[in-house]
């Protein structure tokens, strides 16, 4: 062979391998990425869902407007206990079942929220049902960082994210057509919402058995050389030295920090979420009206999303980017508190949505460039369960200022001023973590 030739096959190697390791991102994604973004759409629309529900359930249960808030944010109250231990189970006995597992029993008891006959049982019914899916997201974070390499990992996380917004787009009009069921067997619009919104996630909890599996060396999907090809990827990351105990992880100032920076941004998301058919009511919507609006938002934030998140693994920029959102969010915020009038408020809850979506994508591809094994295992969910507790003090809030104040305007600039805080914890992460 001659010297070109040599040349020509030194050239090509490296395009072929690059070809192959597409290919089995390509076709790994397409496998694990829709199941889990589907099993996401459910987890969020029967966490939120509850906020239409409210338009009757809270008069039948004689709720007020701080108990309401109270019931739908003690569902972090079960989801935190039961974060971390959840997720070192998912490590211990692997992804497939676990989830599966997971998914199967928030749909059970999703569905038996309908059971609530007044404040008391309602708190129960949420807090079992934060109990039921402890450790579903934190786990798909650890279970997606086990099979896509870093400089792939922002957009599958967007990508599998993008459940937050596309479930608010349909949470909209299939609780307003649920909860046009009313009086129907003798059960309550609210009753067949829990119902029907809940027991597809245990369908989908059968489907993850079947169809997922735990590692790359288990991908059926893939040709032998593909698999390889995902494998020698995943191996050549720099990462840190691995930690093989949880321990480690809570003495990591950047884990602390991260937690923080996440209770920001999840208060805001929650508040918004849960409270926006309300909030919609109160500028006089009607039932179909508020079904309709409140997917505005999710639109526009699902695409924001998924171009921003594009954008982010292209440049590797994670840390600024995630700074920007939070800035982002906390700006929407203050403009939905500052002005009252119907199009400016929605226009502000628009930018704050897209602002505490985006967030989330960015945000769950930092702490996998430097965390590994149990530590990351048990790391991931301590983030999640402390930082998520802001989905217990976001409603709690926005109710409790409701109630004290008459309007939703202090709620709006309570969760501007969280978002600051976020945003100042992540101009901070920027000493503690090198390479971007």
């Amino acid at each position: 062979m001659t010297s070109a030739s040599h040349a020509q096959s030194a050239a090509l190697a490296p395009a072929g391998a690059e070809e192959l390791q597409r290919q089995a991102v390509s076709k790994t994604a397409w496998r694990l990425v829709p199941l889990l973004t589907l099993a996401f759409i459910f987890n969020y629309i029967d966490r939120t869902s509850v906020g239409f529900a409210a338009l009757s359930m809270n008069a039948d249960l004689g709720l007020t407007a701080t108990q309401f808030g109270w019931g739908a944010g003690i569902l972090f109250a079960g989801y935190c206990l039961l974060e971390v231990p959840s997720n070192l189970m998912l490590y211990r006995y692997g992804a497939r079942r676990w989830l599966a597992r997971i998914m199967i029993t928030w749909g059970i008891a999703a569905a038996a929220t309908s059971l609530a006959v007044g404040p008391k049982s309602f708190y129960f019914a949420r807090f079992v049902l934060g109990v039921a899916e402890a450790g579903f997201f934190p786990g798909v974070t650890f279970y997606l960082a086990c099979w896509f390499p870093a400089k792939y990992r922002t957009r599958m996380l967007a990508w599998f994210m993008v459940g937050v917004p596309v479930s608010s787009i349909l949470s909209g009009p299939l609780s307003g057509l649920l909860l046009n069921l009313d009086g129907v067997w003798g059960l309550a619009g609210w009753k067949w919402m829990f119902i029907m919104q809940g027991l597809p996630a245990s369908i989908i909890g059968i489907f993850v058995l079947v169809m997922l599996r735990d590692n790359p060396s288990q991908a059926s999907w893939l040709s032998d050389a593909e698999r390889q090809a995902l494998i020698d990827m995943l191996a050549s990351e720099q990462r840190e030295k691995e930690k093989k105990h949880f321990a480690a992880a809570l003495k990591d100032t950047r884990v602390l920090i991260l937690t923080g920076i996440q209770f920001g941004f999840v208060l805001g998301s929650y508040g918004i979420g849960i409270w926006l058919p309300t909030i919609l009511k109160s500028h006089g919507l009607s039932l179909s009206a508020i079904s309709l609006v409140s997917t505005v938002p999710y639109i526009f934030a699902t695409v924001a999303m998924l171009t921003w998140a594009r954008a982010v693994d292209k440049s590797g920029k994670k840390i600024l980017n995630l700074l920007l959102t939070c800035l982002f969010g906390a700006g929407g915020m203050a403009i939905a508190a500052l002005f009252h009038e119907f199009w400016p408020a929605l226009i502000g809850i628009t930018l704050a949505v897209i602002g505490v979506t985006t967030a989330r994508a960015v945000f769950w591809s930092i702490p996998t460039r430097f965390l590994s094994g149990a530590a990351a295992a048990g790391g991931l969910a301590f983030i999640n369960s402390v930082g998520t507790f802001g989905g217990f003090a976001g409603p709690f809030l926005v109710g409790w200022l409701k109630d004290q104040t008459g309007s939703f305007a202090m709620g709006m600039l309570g969760m501007a001023g969280m978002l600051l805080v976020s945003t100042a914890l992540t101009f901070s992460l920027r000493f503690f973590v090198k390479d971007e």
